[in-house]
């Protein structure tokens, strides 16, 4: 059994190793962070869409990290650090992702958060947390931390390195926030496959698990999502929709954002910070302190503390009592709040709950009365009081069939393994909108007068991903355009303000006079500049690249004009416009300025192939029809008037505006630190690892030396020496070793490990060895007695010579000979002396045998095929004379079976083996040899050292587990 359990542990360790090492890191997770907790969920191999558990073994994590006396914490462990010290401990830090530090959300923060010192960025016009005089930190840098311990969290479940992550975001960021977030994962080092907006994830859960609802009628589903610092309305539809991926037509589901609603200020925390308030009022009310709790920033972290608990708790209770012990001044507080007095605090929010489902219907033109259901997300909505206004508003009942925690983490995390390489998924569609439209904005010279035009790039709830050219006619020089938010006349003032700059960048463009008068001296006419921009799938536009493309035609041999030469032609058509031809600047050709000639790519290779094909078919017939009928068949043939497309690179460069990310020397000294505190924390790890262990062990050694069986594996010197230096090392620790570095502690543990390696070794072999002993006994008396037996049988000569008769016989004398040594020597040798016969080698010594009984009875198998094979074609001959039909095929795949595997998946044959038993067609269950002649005399059954009986099979069964 030793020899087993040891190859079992070695095995054990050699696949968690591998794992670990990341070879198959195929593993995806997704990363839910909002403003309070954030939940990490994970696909790998075998584990489908599972969440990730913290250390505390915990579903969800608080967003909070604390720094305190040069140690990073997170968490629980940050929260309790901000109990003590509110200024070290940073939590609610999402909502202040790239925003300057006058934008209105920072200065909310600011007012609920006084103790923090924000400072501003001047040189990225955001802001920074300053911790001392000598360390400051970024939102991005502190979001980073946090998302790469959700990582740690990932690869401890998965058992492997996990890089690719979707993270969730809320729908109303704008692009200097998304940015911002890509950023952070970057500095964690998450390749982000898409950041996905937090109600798209929610929709996407809802309707994997209702797949089989969904058909070809649309119907509207909405989610009302109250969070800790916001609050979301989303209508959604679900219809199966027919699309064609390479080459085929699929009819999948699909999941589309069609209204969006939101405030960013209505959430629990804002509950939260009134409910503070009200108890710090109470308190100063009773005059037990002269001072006030509002100037004591200790006294109102734990004022905040407290009123989260009461909030929760009054969720499902009408009242409950507030109590903290030694609020200020050592002076305990206790107040009984009831829900009622919540209420009142909170009456103007809940007012506001109805404003993000109106803003929601407003931007999808749909009414209540086609909305199936309104499904409740976010904790805040347990609140009674937010539900009675819900069904005030929708008139309907309200439904609550989701995970309101974890269901953006698991719709997220489908959509990794969507994304992924490592995974197969069914098919779900998810079609998401822009909430804040986006227009290019250009100068034109009219009458020489200039005049502003705008152009919208991408309208309100336009779908994305998706690509979309803008062609500017009228420019022969350098220009520059602005891309802007356009009209958000949607949106309440005070979201407007949140969304700070509405101007995100300015593109000049540059050599443009060369390039026109490059292409005009090939004849060349202009088709105008092109600006190529991409919404990817991530909310986060893109300028692709600007080209200057023009048409000429000319003369080319049919023959010689290539296939891709066509296509590109085509393409160019394509996403020109007909339109385009000499009209010059198509802006002054239309009515209004808001243009139209917004050219979108084809959604489909299908559909732009079958476009390519109708032009095709297009260009031969007109030239067919224009052929002269005095030219020869072979000059038509050879000749043809063709367009040729020139595009010509147009160098742009682009100044984004408003908050700038990190970038080159504050991104190197950014990754510096991080990776700096990464190092202190893997050393503190490693040093906390190695004291518990040098700790462990010298109490260890100090209860075994107290255990009669070690006691008697030991001399009294041997066992004094080991005693003292536990000893010496326990004082030390206790006394001078505290706050010493790993290589300290560990080469103190090598020293005792040195001192205790003989005893504990001594006390393993005595305490293995009686079992192995009785392994080799049973072996021996087995592989005797199928010695006797098969010397008894007549029929044993015709399979075995008299050499392997005479080694297997050998092979047992000098097993029998080393089993009576060791016996002696162990009967002989005091316990406390050093081993010479182990416990590996009398394993080793087993298996000699072991290997010579197999041997025959491997032969013996083959013996027994030969004699069946033998069997069978004499019955086939006597068949075949005695005027049967032919029919060979029974017999053939008879013979096929044989050899093809059985439907658990081993392959039978002399040589097979599981779990160590030699299994064959030969053996019942009983384990007798079934050998036709051999039946006719039965083998007498080998009798073990407890005197039963047991077949040959059984026998070597044993013999492998020893």
């Amino acid at each position: 059994m030793y020899y087993k359990r040891m190859l079992t542990i070695l095995l054990t360790l050699f696949a968690a190793t591998f794992f670990i090492s990341g070879s198959y890191g195929v593993a995806v997770m997704s990363i839910d962070i909002g403003s309070e907790w954030m939940k990490v969920a994970i696909v790998s191999p075998g584990v489908p869409m599972e969440i990730a558990l913290n250390k505390e073994s915990k579903r969800k994590t608080p967003v909070t990290i604390a720094f305190r006396d040069g140690e990073r914490t997170f968490g629980e462990d940050a929260q309790v650090v901000g109990v003590r010290f509110p200024q070290n401990s940073f939590s609610y830090l999402l909502d202040l992702l790239g925003k300057p530090i006058d934008n209105p959300i920072v200065q909310l923060y600011k007012e609920r958060f006084p103790y923090y010192n924000i400072i501003a960025d001047e040189e990225r016009n955001t802001i920074a947390f300053r911790l001392d005089k000598n360390t400051t930190y970024t939102p991005e840098e502190l979001i980073a931390q946090i998302l790469h311990k959700g990582k740690e969290f990932a690869e401890n479940s998965a058992g492997q390195v996990i890089n690719e992550a979707v993270i969730t975001v809320p729908g109303f960021f704008n692009q200097a926030e998304r940015r911002a977030l890509l950023q952070a994962a970057d500095l964690a080092g998450l390749k982000v496959l898409q950041l996905i907006n937090d109600y798209t994830a929610v929709a996407l859960n809802y309707g994997i698990f209702r797949r089989k609802e969904i058909n070809d009628s649309a119907h509207y589903i909405m989610f009302f999502d109250m969070g800790a610092s916001s609050t979301t309305t989303t209508i959604v539809g679900y219809q199966n929709v027919k699309t064609k991926e390479k080459g085929y037509v699929e009819t999948n589901p699909q999941v589309s954002i069609l209204g969006v609603g939101y405030d960013r200020t209505l959430g629990g925390l804002e509950m939260q910070i009134r409910l503070q308030n009200y108890l710090a009022k109470e308190f100063d009310a009773l005059k037990k302190t002269p001072n006030s709790v509002f100037k004591n920033p200790r006294a109102m972290a734990k004022l905040f503390k407290e009123a989260g608990r009461v909030k929760n708790v009054l969720s499902a209770n009408a009242d409950h009592f507030a109590q903290i012990e030694g609020l200020l001044d050592e002076q305990d507080f206790k107040l009984q709040v009831t829900r009622d007095k919540l209420e009142e605090l909170c009456a103007d929010l809940f007012e506001r709950v109805a404003n993000p489902i109106k803003m929601a219907l407003d931007t999808s033109a749909l009414t209540m009365d086609i909305i199936s259901q309104v499904v409740l997300v976010g904790a805040g909505t347990r609140m009674p009081k937010i539900q009675d206004k819900l069904t005030e508003f929708v008139k309907m009942e309200l439904s609550k069939n989701i995970n309101t925690d974890e269901a953006a983490a698991m719709g997220a995390v489908y959509k990794a393994a969507d994304l992924s390489q490592g995974f197969k998924v069914k098919k779900f569609i998810t079609k998401d909108a822009v909430l804040f439209p986006i227009q290019v904005v250009f100068d034109r010279i009219v009458d020489g007068k200039t005049k502003q035009v705008k152009r919208t790039l991408f309208g309100k709830m336009n779908a994305y991903p998706q690509k979309k050219i803008i062609t500017f006619n009228k420019y022969s020089d350098d220009f520059k355009f602005s891309v802007n938010y356009a009209e958000l006349d949607h949106l309440p003032p005070k979201e407007i303000e949140a969304l700070g700059n509405l101007s995100l960048s300015v593109v000049t463009l540059t050599e443009v006079a060369e390039a026109l008068a490059k292409h005009a001296k090939d004849g060349a006419e202009s088709k105008g500049i092109k600006a190529h921009f991409a919404m990817d799938e991530s909310g986060v536009l893109n300028l692709v690249n600007v080209e200057l493309v023009s048409e000429k035609i000319g003369a080319a041999v049919e023959e010689e004009e290539g296939t891709f030469s066509k296509l590109g032609s085509t393409i160019s058509k394509l996403f020109a416009g007909s339109e385009d031809k000499g009209q010059g600047d198509k802006v002054e050709e239309l009515p209004k300025e808001d243009i139209k000639p917004v050219h979108e790519q084809q959604d489909y290779p299908g559909q732009q192939k079958e476009a390519e094909e109708n032009a095709k078919k297009k260009n031969d017939t007109k030239s067919s029809e224009d052929k002269p009928t005095n030219k020869t068949e072979k000059s038509d043939k050879e000749k043809k008037l063709t367009v040729v497309t020139i595009k010509e690179p147009i160098t742009a460069e682009e100044i984004k505006l408003g908050s700038q990310p990190l970038a080159g020397e504050k991104l190197l000294e950014s990754r510096e630190k991080l990776h700096a505190l990464e190092l202190y924390d893997l050393e503190r790890t490693r040093r906390e690892s190695a004291f518990n262990n040098l700790e462990s062990f010298v109490i260890d050694a100090q209860q075994k030396l107290g255990i009669d069986e070690y006691i008697a594996a030991t001399t009294p010197e041997e066992s004094e020496k080991i005693l003292k230096a536990c000893s010496e090392i326990s004082e030390w620790l206790y006394e001078d070793g505290f706050e010493l570095t790993a290589d300290v502690y560990e080469e103190k543990l090598a020293e005792l490990r040195k001192l205790t390696n003989d005893l504990f070794e001594r006390v393993f072999e005595h305490r293995e060895r009686p079992e192995a002993l009785k392994g080799m006994t049973s072996m021996i008396n087995g592989s005797t007695t199928f010695l006797k037996n098969m010397r008894n049988l007549t029929i044993a000569s015709e399979i075995f010579t008299p050499v392997e008769m005479e080694t297997l016989e050998r092979v047992i004398n000098e097993t029998q000979d080393y089993y009576d040594t060791i016996v002696k020597y162990v009967a002989e040798t005091p316990l406390f002396e050093n081993i010479k016969y182990k416990v590996r080698d009398i394993a080793n010594k087993m298996a000699l045998l072991d290997r010579e009984v197999k041997y025959l009875v491997s032969k013996t198998k083959i013996w027994k095929a030969k004699q069946d094979s033998s069997s069978n074609q004499t019955e086939n001959t006597e068949e075949e004379s005695s005027g049967m039909p032919e029919s060979s095929e029974p017999e053939i795949t008879s013979e096929a079976e044989s050899e093809k595997p059985e439907e658990n998946g081993k392959v039978e044959n002399e040589y097979t083996e599981e779990h160590g038993q030699v299994e064959s067609e030969d053996t019942d269950e009983n384990g007798k040899v079934e050998n036709e002649e051999i039946a006719k005399k039965p083998l007498p059954l080998p009798e073990t050292s407890d005197g039963q009986k047991q077949s040959n099979v059984k026998i070597d069964q044993q013999h492998q587990e020893l």
